[in-house]
């Protein structure tokens, strides 16, 4: 897909923000090996470039930039730092890595790992077909200090993360608590969902400190959720 119009269907999601040259290449590449291999593994529903652009990559690197604002630092950063035109962070940056859980095709944890190089990636899913498939676009992508976890996520051991994703993910109410046992203290739980969904988390996590949530363009009800763990 020629970078051009991959840089012209993100900038609703990046707003004043930018691509470089290799990050818009890496998103080229990432798109024709998710084309190559949905044919054969049932990676996404969504079966058209444009499209994948929008709904996968503009959510994502949506999510990217609120998360990890340019101009502020990943571990232990003030949004004060941030340049002039870049969005504070939700709930600021903690120190440690971030976890997407069910990550399927990589969304939203390989965009993210593009946008922010030094940020280490956890990409957990459980899906032998689907872990090939994210080892394959790692390695394609040229990326490093990100790794896949073939395992669920109520396998893993606690507080091993400062910010755990989620998106588009089975079972919510089941899985919610999980992502949360897997937080630091203080760390952020970042949900990319449709607006009702968030009531049903607040109900469920008496734990996460919920700022307003962030529409994301182009969508009718779909948001940026990311709340602070108050847990200690």
């Amino acid at each position: 897909m020629e970078t051009s119009r991959i840089a012209a269907l993100l900038g609703p999601f990046l707003d004043d923000a930018s691509l470089s040259p290799d990050q818009l290449d890496q998103i080229s590449t990432y798109i024709d090996l998710l084309l190559r291999w949905n044919s054969r593994v049932n990676l996404t529903a969504i079966r058209t470039p444009d499209e994948i652009v929008t709904r996968h990559f503009g959510e994502s690197f949506f999510a990217a930039r609120h998360l990890f604002p340019r101009g502020v630092a990943n571990i232990r950063s003030a949004p004060s730092t941030a340049t002039p035109g870049a969005p504070n962070p939700i709930v600021p940056p903690a120190a440690g890595p971030l976890l997407d859980i069910g990550s399927g095709a990589g969304f939203p944890g390989l965009p993210i790992k593009i946008w922010s190089p030094d940020t280490h990636v956890t990409l957990i899913e459980s899906n032998n077909k689907k872990v090939a498939f994210l080892r394959e676009a790692i390695r394609a992508l040229g990326l490093t200090d990100i790794n896949v976890s073939a395992t669920r996520a109520g396998n893993l051991p606690d507080s091993l993360a400062a910010t755990v994703a989620l998106r588009a993910v089975e079972r919510f109410n089941q899985i919610l608590p999980t992502a949360i046992r897997l937080l630091v203290s203080s760390g952020r739980l970042a949900l990319l969902i449709g607006h009702p969904q968030l009531q049903e988390a607040i109900d469920l996590n008496p734990t996460i400190t919920w700022p307003d949530p962030i529409p994301i363009p182009g969508t009718k009800s779909r948001i940026l959720a990311v709340g602070r763990n108050t847990l200690k």
